[in-house]
């Protein structure tokens, strides 16, 4: 109960903080807001910012200023959904559920949402006057460590790298574990280094590496279990068809290892990303109950 009440307290902080930046002006490119508060309010578990705001609780940062921040790294993400989802990418119609931004809003009009939300997140991080404690040099930390996780070498490399990967037979277990790092584990891993800098640059080294390279298990672990619901899923829980990975191609941790080398590989690294924490004691524990709680998801 503890750990929900934790969990529902993040969530709430970032919603309001979504609905407060994403409100529908009454402008000659009124569609293209519509197209962001679509794609951002489209519900999902929001890890990242909770990420966010978990680390920086347990770095004694300001909750209103990580929260800004967790908002931040959130419209990155759905940045990524909405060009991930298009034709040109993964071509998907349906995502937690509902029509892609694409489908209801054109493929123009979803672009430039993306577009808007990517922009958006620096946007929020460079107004110093939204922020109670946090300095400028401490802002210009965050947006430096975010702006690289959702770049070339982070987020953007590895969906190149699946792209490259898609149909190849001979991709290798250290590929995969590359392309999923940067893929999905740069932005996870900007979530709680940003949450860490939101408690002061180089004030929280020891801890800030122990979340680290938890953080790095986790991203890995979130991935695995991915490609695990992908083939044993509930289609109406995941919120698009079951078997999509397969049907486009992708090499999976499913595909590399067996639907049962898959499930060790997952239960090792959710371990792994527990054991990290342990130095922590209690102040590790809603992090700890995090990754239970994503190595048992449904969707």
């Amino acid at each position: 109960m503890e750990f929900k009440e934790q969990y529902k307290k993040y969530l709430d902080a970032v919603e309001n903080q979504i609905d407060r930046q994403f409100m529908i002006e009454e402008l000659p490119q009124k569609t293209v807001l519509e197209a962001m508060r679509y794609a951002i309010c489209g519900g999902g578990k929001r890890i990242r910012p909770i990420l966010v705001q978990a680390a920086a609780e347990l770095c004694g940062a300001n909750a209103e200023d990580a929260a800004r921040v967790a908002l931040a790294v959130e419209c990155v993400h759905n940045y990524s959904l909405i060009h991930d989802d298009l034709p040109c990418m993964d071509d998907d119609e349906l995502r937690r559920g509902r029509p892609t931004c694409h489908t209801v809003f054109g493929e123009d009009m979803a672009l430039l949402a993306g577009d808007g939300l990517l922009n958006s997140a620096f946007e929020i991080l460079s107004d110093v006057t939204e922020f109670k404690t946090l300095s400028d040099g401490e802002l210009l930390a965050i947006i430096r460590c975010l702006s690289a996780a959702s770049g070339v070498y982070g987020m953007i490399g590895g969906q190149v790298v699946d792209l490259q990967c898609e149909e190849r037979d001979n991709v290798t277990p250290d590929e995969l574990i590359y392309l999923h790092n940067h893929k999905t584990g740069a932005l996870i891993r900007a979530a709680v280094r940003c949450g860490c800098l939101c408690g002061g640059v180089n004030q929280n080294e020891k801890t800030e590496e122990i979340l680290d390279s938890y953080a790095q298990s986790l991203g890995l672990a979130f991935q695995i279990k991915d490609d695990i619901l992908d083939v044993t899923g509930d289609e109406k829980l995941l919120g698009k068809p079951i078997g999509s990975d397969a049907d486009e191609g992708k090499n999976t941790f499913v595909t590399m290892f067996g639907l049962d080398g898959a499930k060790r590989y997952l239960s090792e690294t959710t371990g792994e990303a527990k054991e990290i924490l342990k130095p922590l004691g209690e102040k590790g524990k809603f992090l700890d109950s995090l990754a239970d709680y994503l190595l048992s998801r449904k969707y």
